[in-house]
């Protein structure tokens, strides 16, 4: 007579009950210590050998396809990646990792429509995932529909136990975006308070304190940001044209310079100086600053444009 067990085990290496073969157990094994020891390329192979060696797509895992799709990611492949999840899907139609996944790299790529579809179909099998919530929200936050995205976002919030200050930063800025500044203050000022040293948090603040009418509190923000970031010319350039703004001409130089000593050819700032000269009696200078501007911008820049309007 037969053993049992030698049945049991026979059917096991074959796929009996549906199981994978031993061997490809240890293949996803191998891929997944390639890939944790950042040998993403030999991760690539083994789990490309470990999902299309059979043609039982019964035994395509999720989560094998999952890594390659992580793998290609960590090799710069992103549309690799994007292939490897979408085939996935196609076997495993309702797997929220997966769906999660591509929705999220399709928000990477700029492709906003089929992360949203993505993230639907996520939020379809489980409403309270937290990911997809978060993902959604950014998604209608770029289309610039900030009341809906932050419908998302008050869905996050109350399932998060503890919120990152990044989502409270973006919650602030769909405030910001449709100019109720005191709840983008309240909801920024919260963010720093749990991290002060994230310069596009400063940049917030600043910009709602200028729309409450605050200006030296605004500008007194955009040094901070600037302090956080100094390379940043578009901070530098933001506060010259609020010095200029509020008066300010030689402030407003001095700081136009800073950019210009950091990129000589920055349009944006040559454009503050002239506009300062003409403000101070100096507009033989503004004048051919402007003339230059108008020549030697990028064809059809508002730069130019406005270079040519004002040189007239």
């Amino acid at each position: 007579m037969v053993c049992i067990s030698t049945i049991l085990l026979a059917g096991c290496s074959s796929g009996f009950l549906g199981l994978a073969p031993l061997g490809d157990r240890k293949e996803y094994v191998q891929a997944k210590s390639a890939y944790e020891a950042g040998n993403y390329q030999s991760a690539v192979t083994q789990l490309t050998d470990y999902i299309y060696k059979t043609k039982n797509v019964t035994r395509r895992e999720a989560r094998a396809y999952r890594l390659l799709g992580r793998s290609y990611e960590q090799l710069n492949q992103p549309s690799r990646a994007l292939e490897a999840y979408l085939e996935a899907l196609e076997f495993h139609p309702k797997n929220v990792p997966l769906l999660l996944e591509a929705g999220r790299l399709y928000q990477e790529s700029g492709l906003t429509a089929r992360s949203i579809e993505m993230y639907e179909r996520a939020l379809a099998e489980d409403p309270a995932n937290t990911q997809a919530l978060a993902g959604q929200a950014a998604n209608y936050s770029t289309l610039g529909f900030y009341s809906k995205a932050r419908a998302f976002y008050d869905q996050f919030f109350a399932l998060t136990a503890e919120v990152l200050p990044e989502y409270r930063a973006r919650y602030a800025n769909t405030f910001l975006r449709q100019r109720d500044y005191e709840q983008a203050f309240i909801h920024i000022t919260l963010a720093l308070a749990q991290d002060p040293t994230e310069e596009d948090f400063w940049r917030i603040s600043a910009e709602a304190r200028r729309g409450l009418h605050m200006p030296q509190a605004a500008l007194a923000d955009l040094d901070a940001a600037i302090l956080l970031a100094p390379s940043r010319t578009d901070f530098k350039t933001q506060k010259a044209l609020w010095l200029y703004e509020i008066g300010e001409y030689k402030s407003s130089l001095q700081t136009a310079a800073e950019i210009l000593a950091q990129k000589p050819d920055n349009e944006l700032a040559r454009l503050i100086q002239a506009l300062n000269w003409q403000k101070q009696g100096k507009t033989k200078a503004a004048q051919k600053q402007l003339a230059q501007l108008a020549a030697g911008a990028t064809p059809n820049s508002l730069i130019g444009q406005v270079a040519q309007q004002l040189s007239r």
